[in-house]
């Protein structure tokens, strides 16, 4: 493995630096993402780099009991463990996570021929409404800045407005990744958790309390 390292350029050796920091940093690697400046989706350079090579990345992580794993269906390259704890997710965050999720299938269930999916805090704020899944206090728009820059990092979604004006009709894309956090069965069982716990507390839990929150790994 380290004779391979050693046989790499300087320039390579420098990438795959660059490419597993970025794993540690934030978990997913997209094949593709949403560039703001051209409106387009752009083939992202340090996919390739894990994808060329592979190989050699696996057997790095495999020596800390990482597995990295290539989901090529999606596009996307990620590392996962059992036996450490990646960074917690607050009630807000992992709700976004849940209903983004819904989402995603609901319009790639649609007959259409896009593969990428659009959405707007208005329409996560209605599900939360209809899922009964937040106390009857206003969400705060501190605790949305902080879930929207979460998901960000962890490539759930590319906002395509300012972070600065967040309201209602600010618009996103949902990537592929959220597919990796959650299946079906879990989500309708964080789901019924979630309404139960909000009927019982009838809105005792503030969107502002995040110690007092259920915090769930972003490792699996």
């Amino acid at each position: 493995m380290f004779q391979y390292y050693n046989e790499l350029l300087d320039e390579e050796k420098g990438e795959l630096t660059d490419a597993l920091k970025l794993l540690f940093s934030q978990t997913y690697i997209l094949e593709r993402k949403y560039d703001g400046r051209t409106e387009r989706y752009l083939p992202n350079r340090m996919y390739r780099v894990c994808e060329r090579h592979l190989d050699f990345l696996k057997g790095y992580f495999k020596i800390a009991d990482i597995d990295l794993i290539e989901n090529r269906q999606f596009g996307i390259i990620f590392i996962r463990t059992k036996n450490q704890q990646g960074d917690k997710l607050s009630r807000l965050t992992t709700i976004f996570i849940l209903l983004l999720k819904l989402i995603f299938d609901e319009q790639m269930n649609m007959a259409s021929n896009s593969v990428y999916v659009y959405s707007t805090l208005d329409e996560v704020y209605s599900k939360i409404q209809l899922f009964r899944l937040w106390n009857n206090k206003s969400i705060s728009i501190t605790e949305v800045r902080k879930t929207m820059a979460a998901l960000k990092k962890y490539q759930v979604i590319e906002i395509m407005d300012e972070m600065g004006g967040l309201d209602k009709d600010t618009r996103f894309i949902i990537y592929p990744t959220v597919n990796l956090l959650f299946d079906t069965q879990t989500i309708a069982g964080i789901i019924e958790q979630y309404q139960e716990e909000e009927d019982i507390e009838n809105g005792q839990i503030s969107g502002d309390d995040e110690d007092e929150s259920e915090q769930l790994a972003l490792y699996q």
